[in-house]
């Protein structure tokens, strides 16, 4: 057991490490966190969706934006499209395609941000969402995997962490979105308190 452990965290290792070791992925992340601290200073708003684990992974990044992460500062505005009343009555009338479409289309405006997140880069419903992003004037950004799938090269800005297994993928995209809300809190808010 001890094995299976040692190898599971030196395999998260070196996703981690393979991934920091290409210079343009921190390139990217840095005009991310950009683009997201104009759409806030400009009265935008950020939306963000995906499923299973990359929903939990849309839920977090919302909370951390919408509450606190490292510093006490005003609440940003960020939706994440995982309301259950939403989803399944979306699903159970236009079918589970449009569950992120419908939430874009509802709630999201020119200048504002949209982030769909697929470790395979090929879920029909995150697709579908960042398309209707598109039509509607937003910048869109991907959380994609393994190499991007159908939704690499679609997107306004995408980060592709090139690893085989989802577990893997959603470790460093918990760590990507991490990293763009200190970022984002530092370029709007400096270096105010650190919250409890």
């Amino acid at each position: 057991m001890q094995d299976l452990i040692r190898n599971s965290f030196a395999d998260a290792e070196r996703t981690l490490g393979g991934f920091l070791a290409q210079p343009a992925n921190l390139d990217n992340i840095a005009a991310i966190s950009e683009l997201l601290a104009g759409c806030f200073r400009a009265g935008n708003k950020a939306m963000i969706f995906g499923n299973g684990g990359s929903m939990c992974d849309a839920m977090h990044f919302a909370e951390e934006l919408t509450g606190k992460f490292r510093q006490d500062r005003p609440s940003l505005p960020v939706i994440a499209i995982s309301d259950p009343a939403h989803i399944t009555c979306v699903a159970n009338d236009y079918g589970f395609d449009q569950i992120f479409s419908r939430g874009v289309e509802a709630f999201a405006r020119p200048g504002d941000v949209v982030i769909g997140i697929s470790t395979s880069g090929n879920s029909l419903n995150v697709i579908t969402a960042l398309k209707t992003a598109t039509r509607m004037g937003c910048s869109t950004i991907a959380l994609l995997g393994r190499d991007g799938g159908t939704l690499a090269g679609t997107c306004d800005h995408e980060i592709i962490v090139p690893a085989e297994t989802a577990d893997r993928i959603q470790e460093v995209h918990t760590t990507i979105l991490h990293i763009l809300i200190e970022c984002v809190e530092s370029l709007l808010f400096g270096s105010l308190a650190p919250a409890d």
